[in-house]
């Protein structure tokens, strides 16, 4: 029997805008591409049309609004007529990149003395030509393995353009490499990605910003990946800051190789509905990879997290920290998984997820979870949810501080835990200028 026309399985288009003539018309406007790429792209629209939407039978999608991932009525590609300002992150950069609907608008180049070492901070459109190999090993290279593989498929197939950033053996970045993603237009679709590749004992600090131009309703589907070679340093910080209407779906990828740190910190602050998946894989002894995020939940928003520590080789470390702050009626979902393989000894693996509920009508849903096949492990993982506490805010409001203030300082103070990890100071600083706007500090 047919679904009524008003259902939700009536009205979910397994496509929605993004058809095969949206296809045809993404190809060719890339001109000159090579026809690797052009083939890659066309590979992955054949799994985004042959993957099903997801359902509420879906363990991957647990608590998700299902209703809520419609695909209809956007546009893929389309350009903008205004010109962002370049200084929309303020922090001191090295280098920055400026995408509006995932095009290259402005850019500052890097200082002589890196560019003479061969950092490389370019585009992706330009790596097609100048790094192909880099390109191809690395762009998108680890399988999905949270349940948007649909989307990631989507995300492969219409990327316009994205940030690719390579750091050679050796070489350290002192300043953070500064990538904007913008979106503008009524109903816009953006594709935002970083690749970020550092080779053998090198150290760099890349920053994405994720923000609407003049508000409305996009669909932003994003990735990114990390790859951390044997003695390699990353640290990636991530601010979140589309517009209330947005549906936004984002995967990170990070591949850690023998002795080396990867420190990446999410923050979250807009999105009507919101979806992030990370995966961690260990691959060599000696890595460390320490997940952050920071939430800050309002009206009857929706943060959907999702997490996945694989260890893959003995000696390695993992440590998830992930903080939500829950205002109106607004949710969030996380759910994470630590494994360890047979061969992974000695693996030491932490994850946490912690709730600050501040309304009765807010609602936190935690599934944290392990599967281990090695026996000599030290792996802990939990959750918490609770209010803020009666003795902190009656300290503040004997002191003659409002109680909308009151808690205000208090939400700040539960995510300094998070944000002190950040070894640089002015990032730690522009992530807090971030947090005062939304909290109106």
């Amino acid at each position: 029997m047919a679904a009524p026309a008003h259902s939700p399985a009536a009205l979910a288009s397994p496509v929605g805008a993004f058809t095969p003539d949206a296809l045809e018309a993404h190809l060719a406007s890339l001109a000159g591409a090579p026809a690797w790429w052009l083939e890659r792209k066309r590979s992955a629209y054949a799994r985004f049309e042959a993957l099903a939407l997801p359902t509420r039978n879906d363990e991957s999608w647990r608590f998700s609004t299902i209703s809520g991932i419609r695909l209809e009525g956007y546009e893929a590609g389309a350009r903008a007529t205004e010109t962002p300002a370049t200084g929309a992150f303020d922090l001191a950069s090295a280098a920055t990149l400026t995408f509006l609907n995932g095009r290259l608008v402005a850019r500052t180049a890097l200082p002589a003395e890196l560019a003479s070492r061969g950092v490389v901070v370019s585009t992706i459109s330009e790596a097609l030509t100048a790094h192909p190999a880099l390109l191809r090993e690395h762009f998108m290279a680890q399988p999905q393995k949270l349940g948007s593989a649909k989307f990631a498929a989507l995300h492969e197939a219409l990327v316009c353009d994205g940030a690719f950033i390579h750091v050679p053996k050796g070489v350290e970045v002192d300043l953070p490499i500064v990538v904007v993603h913008s979106a503008a237009g009524a109903e816009t679709a953006v594709f935002p990605h970083t690749l970020v590749v550092a080779d053998e004992r090198s150290k760099v600090t890349v920053v994405d910003y994720f923000v609407s131009r003049g508000g409305g309703r996009h669909f932003a589907c994003g990735a990114n990946d990390l790859y951390a070679g044997h003695g390699a340093k990353i640290t990636y910080a991530a601010a979140q800051c589309w517009s209330p209407e947005t549906l936004s779906l984002q995967f990170n990828s990070t591949v850690v190789r023998r002795d080396s740190r990867v420190q990446s910190l999410n923050l979250h602050l807009g999105g009507k509905q919101a979806r992030h998946e990370s995966l961690s894989q260990l691959q060599a002894p000696g890595g460390f990879s320490e997940m952050l995020a920071v939430t800050i939940a309002k009206a009857s928003n929706e943060y959907d997290q999702r997490t996945l520590q694989i260890h893959q080789a003995p000696n390695t470390k993992s440590d998830l920290l992930y903080k939500n702050a829950l205002l109106d009626s607004s949710r969030t979902i996380f759910s994470g998984l630590i494994i360890v393989d047979p061969d992974a000894q000695k693996t030491d693996a932490y994850q946490s997820n912690r709730n600050l509920m501040l309304s009765d009508d807010a609602e936190s849903n935690s599934l944290p979870g392990l599967e281990i096949q090695a026996n000599d492990v030290r792996c802990t993982h939990g959750a918490t949810s609770a209010r803020i506490d009666a003795e902190q805010e009656f300290y503040l409001r004997a002191r003659g501080i409002p109680p909308k203030a009151a808690n205000q300082l208090l939400i700040f103070g539960f995510f300094e835990e998070v944000l002190s990890r950040l070894e640089s100071q002015p990032l730690q600083e522009a992530l807090r200028k971030l947090i005062r706007e939304q909290l109106a500090l």
